[in-house]
């Protein structure tokens, strides 16, 4: 059945392509994007022509996920909601040393706050109904191989994997389902490098360089190598539309798309595994299983 979606960050990488192929599976998509009139009208544009020239239901929303002004006014905007994609998410590059408190917490803020912000948005509508679905894209770094240089940006994303673990099992009683998508290390087809935020701190950054000096690019061509010839980014959008897809109670708890293999789905896989046996443990299984 068509559902309505709503996908945060939707101005380019995953979730311009999440977006596009959702709505060509059929569903009415609001691509959260912000700063409609500004620096990204032309995503906007690039949404709107591709809705036309293929005869689909995808809008351009104007959602700064920072803002929580922003968030109620497009889900005002949107109204009813049925599935939500928390695809926003924002990349660093750099010693962790180097960046300010500040720059952490906008981290944190827009890719773990901004989810709490839009969730409690959406939830009561969604509670009232008995039926929904949260889509989380997380990354492989929670539980693969991480290089250094990204620590603030992997720490947010494992940060959001706990919370929608949590959100999962509270939310299961209320027909609401969970889903999380964990991408790995694409370094082409996204903007996260070429956008990520490098520290304010020069000075430890510099010093840093003395014995780490190159590092950066040293990360950015060993990702790149590992990467197959033919990694493709749209698998990612490809998961999100079999999860959405999928009927309700049924749908993987975690789908992995990493190219590369950092090891990330093997140990998630036990970690998942260890999270239910817990639940089976302390007697309440059902909060695993979403309700029909």
């Amino acid at each position: 059945m068509p559902s309505t979606v709503l996908v945060t960050g939707a101005s380019s990488g995953f979730g311009a392509l999440t977006a596009r192929a959702l709505a060509d599976a059929g569903h009415t998509v609001h691509a959260g994007i912000r700063r409609t009139t500004g620096r990204n009208a032309p995503a906007v544009a690039d949404a709107r022509a591709y809705a036309e020239r293929h005869g689909v239901d995808l809008r351009p929303l104007e959602l700064d996920v920072s803002s929580q002004d922003s968030v109620d006014a497009a889900v005002a905007e949107a109204g009813r909601i049925d599935v939500v994609v928390h695809n926003a998410g924002h990349m660093v590059l750099g010693p962790t040393e180097s960046f300010t408190p500040e720059q952490i917490a906008e981290i944190y803020d827009t890719n773990v706050v901004s989810t709490q912000r839009l969730n409690r948005a959406v939830l009561p509508q969604m509670r009232e109904r008995r039926d929904g679905l949260l889509v989380w894209v997380g990354s492989t770094s929670t539980y693969g191989g991480t290089p250094p240089y990204l620590g603030p940006y992997f720490g947010a994303k494992a940060a959001m994997d706990h919370l929608a673990r949590s959100y999962a099992v509270e939310l299961s009683r209320f027909g609401i389902d969970t889903a999380l998508v964990v991408p790995g290390s694409f370094t082409s087809g996204t903007n996260h490098f070429a956008h990520a935020m490098h520290p304010e701190d020069t000075a430890t950054a510099e010093a840093y360089d003395a014995l780490y000096g190159g590092l950066m690019d040293d990360v950015g061509k060993a990702l790149a190598a590992l990467a197959p010839a033919d990694a493709d980014v749209r698998e990612v959008a490809r998961a999100i539309v079999r999860v959405v897809g999928a009927p309700k109670g049924e749908r993987p708890f975690r789908t992995t798309i990493d190219p590369a293999d950092d090891g990330s789905e093997r140990v998630s896989d036990v970690a998942d595994a260890v999270r239910a046996e817990f639940y089976r443990r302390i007697g309440m299984p059902d909060l695993l299983t979403v309700r029909g």
